[in-house]
């Protein structure tokens, strides 16, 4: 039995199949994304959806739908589905369904009359081309297949509407044609791994609707171009492939292509696997360089979130080989961005405050794993850097004072994760001296006279512990209520919202906080903030509680981080649950997994999407697939792993 199944019964429903979704990328930036009935509902959503930096720096819908129709004895059966206006769904493909399971790959099958077939799909590794393939699995009478193709050729954040501009040529090429509908863009080959006959006959289809867009405040409207359609003939146990890509293949070479990315292709049989798939999918290649993705659809990649989900979506699903690359290509930026370099920085905020922080807390996570003499060895130089890059006053963000603690000025630019914005001002204002930002730096300390003692520098470490016993004792004066941290100081104001930013202070290897205070923080977490998807954003007890991600754009960005939850945090919270709770605390935290467990089978199979509402029934909004959140999650099953090991 697939982990990842869903049947007829789900499937026609439309109010339960259309809100799950799925996503495959290739690892270089490419994506097929579309609901579990591939009706599209974001403008997102695509057969093939790859970035083209000649034209700008987002992604680009070239195949939008694949539209199959099973023929037999003149009858005509119309697998697609598309929403118009009035909630109208044409055609009605979604009632032939029968099953859709993902756990290899994504995997359809159809029963029309006496035909059962069967729909199979995965992006090729590291190219911008989708592969299709057909099973015909019953049937006992002749049978065609048709197949009509929605070309879009757009950014995804604009939607296309008819226009006379539009090339609706196209040219011949093996058992298949290309077609480009706009200047600057590439052409689209579709082919099939046999011979067919394609009919031109160029059609727009108007005002097909993407119901996600349309709750989001956004044009939801779009017109599509089918350029003609292609038709075959099919035997019982024959199989098809459909391949589109952005260059030419040659036919007889896609069973084979088939078959090795096939091999490629890992079992999402449980928990741990199913997230394992999903966090390789967030690698993206990029010549030379190595990045980890925001998250899909709409994320490039970010230095925080990069840094934050690094450990879990390389080392902890046994691919050192893509910490490495990643960790190389981040050093030569960080570097770069030290000296004031901007010109060969693409990954994206590397000047926010937290972030050379995260990397060394990378660099923490990587000892614990080898040896504080491999970290040494291998990222020692660049650690001191930073130490001494921050000390001297460099970063353009920080400040640090003889108190010993980071300042950074967020009063008109986001200066931490909580970065939603509305007139250009922060809609939340962490300035001063933020809770997370200091405890970083004081375990950044800590750690840095580690790596340095473990090499015998002993007065460098003594003067790196002296700097951080100066931090710790203003960290506690500055951030200590009595019975939990301010969530930041600025002058003679104290921030007593409680939010999850404490925890950090808490889940460091190295923390500032005595045993009875770190307790504090894990139950006040554990009472005001945690639910069964990681940690609210902000206490219900405050009157700016707003727990729900909804409405338009203003609406979401001010509720962004004032009340949903952001499952992120949920790796921090159980690691500094379980070093108070020991092994009292691994049956709480086994039950924190399978309430997450639920979440691979609802928004976007097998994966975590970027946050959830704040109230029951928890309900999962954002990015449909999260590397912080994925990250973070399989942190929880690493540590309680370990954890158990330790204990036993």
């Amino acid at each position: 039995m697939s982990y990842l199944k869903f049947d007829k019964t789900l499937l026609v429903n439309l109010d339960k199949s259309l809100s799950k979704e799925m996503i495959r990328t290739n690892r270089a930036g490419a994506y097929n994304s579309t609901t579990i009935i591939d009706c599209n509902t974001r403008k997102y959503h695509g057969q093939l959806v790859l970035p083209l930096p000649e034209i700008d720096d987002t992604n680009h819908v070239l195949l939008s739908s694949f539209d199959e129709t099973v023929i037999q004895h003149g009858a005509e059966f119309n697998l697609g589905i598309h929403k118009y206006n009035g909630n109208n769904f044409s055609p009605n493909g979604h009632k032939y369904i029968r099953q859709f399971d993902c756990e290899v790959i994504s995997r359809t099958v159809y029963r029309v009359g006496g035909v059962v077939l069967s729909k199979e799909r995965m992006l090729v590794s590291f190219e911008p081309r989708i592969l299709i393939k057909y099973t015909l699995i019953e049937a006992h009478s002749p049978t065609t297949l048709r197949f009509n193709p929605f070309l879009a050729f757009r950014s995804v954040n604009i939607l296309s509407k008819e226009n006379d501009d539009a090339n609706t040529d196209y040219s011949e090429v093996t058992n298949g044609i290309r077609s480009c509908m706009y200047d600057k863009y590439p052409y689209l080959y579709m082919q099939f791994s046999k011979k067919n006959s394609y009919i031109h006959n160029p059609t727009w289809y108007n005002n097909i609707e993407y119901c996600k867009e349309q709750e989001r405040g956004y044009d939801y409207k779009e017109d599509l171009l089918v350029p003609g359609y292609f038709e075959m003939p099919i035997k019982m146990g024959d199989s098809i492939i459909f391949s589109a890509g952005i260059s030419e293949i040659s036919p007889r070479k896609l069973n084979n292509l088939w078959e090795e990315e096939f091999k490629r292709r890992g079992l999402r049989d449980n928990m741990f696997n199913t997230l394992k798939n999903s966090a390789q999918q967030f690698y993206k290649r990029e010549g030379e360089k190595t990045y980890l993705l925001a998250g899909y659809p709409w994320f490039g990649a970010r230095a925080r979130d990069q840094f934050v989900s690094i450990i879990a979506c390389t080392l902890d699903i046994n691919r050192p080989d893509y910490f490495d690359a990643i960790m190389q290509t981040s050093v030569q930026e960080l570097k770069s961005f030290m000296n004031g370099d901007f010109s060969l920085v693409k990954l994206q905020n590397i000047d926010e405050p937290d972030v050379l922080l995260w990397f060394i807390w990378v660099v923490q996570k990587f000892a614990e794993k080898y040896s504080v003499q491999e970290a040494h060895t291998r990222f020692g130089d660049i650690v001191q850097e930073i130490i001494v890059f921050i000390r001297k006053q460099n970063h353009p963000r920080l400040i640090l004072h003889t108190n010993g603690l980071l300042y950074v000025d967020g009063r008109e630019k986001p200066a931490t994760w909580m970065n939603a914005v509305e007139d250009g001002y922060p809609i939340t204002p962490r300035t001063g001296y933020v809770v997370e930002i200091n405890a970083l730096w004081f375990n950044a300390l800590k750690f840095a006279s580690e790596l340095t003692r473990s090499y015998s520098n002993e007065h460098a470490a003594d003067l790196l512990d002296y700097q951080a016993e100066i931090t710790r004792e203003a960290f506690v004066q500055t951030f200590w209520n009595g019975s939990y941290l301010y969530d930041y100081v600025d002058g003679f104001y104290n921030n007593p919202e409680v939010r999850p930013n404490m925890i950090f202070a808490v889940s460091m290897p190295y923390s500032p906080l005595n045993r009875k205070q770190q307790k504090a923080v894990v139950d006040i977490c554990t009472k005001e903030l945690l639910t069964p998807k990681g940690l609210r954003s902000l206490s219900p007890k405050s009157g700016s509680y707003r727990p729900n991600y909804v409405g338009g754009m203003l609406e979401r960005n001010r509720n962004y981080h004032n009340g949903p939850v952001w499952p992120f945090t949920i790796g921090a919270y159980t690691i500094a649950y379980l070093n108070i709770y020991k092994e009292s605390g691994i049956s709480f935290v086994e039950r924190i997994l399978t309430g997450l467990e639920a979440e691979l089978a609802e928004l976007c199979i097998g994966t975590i999407p970027e946050l959830f509402d704040g109230n029951p029934p928890y309900k999962g909004h954002g990015g449909m697939s999260f590397a912080m959140s994925v990250a973070g999650v399989l942190r929880v099953i690493t540590d309680l792993s370990n954890y158990k090991s330790k204990s036993e």
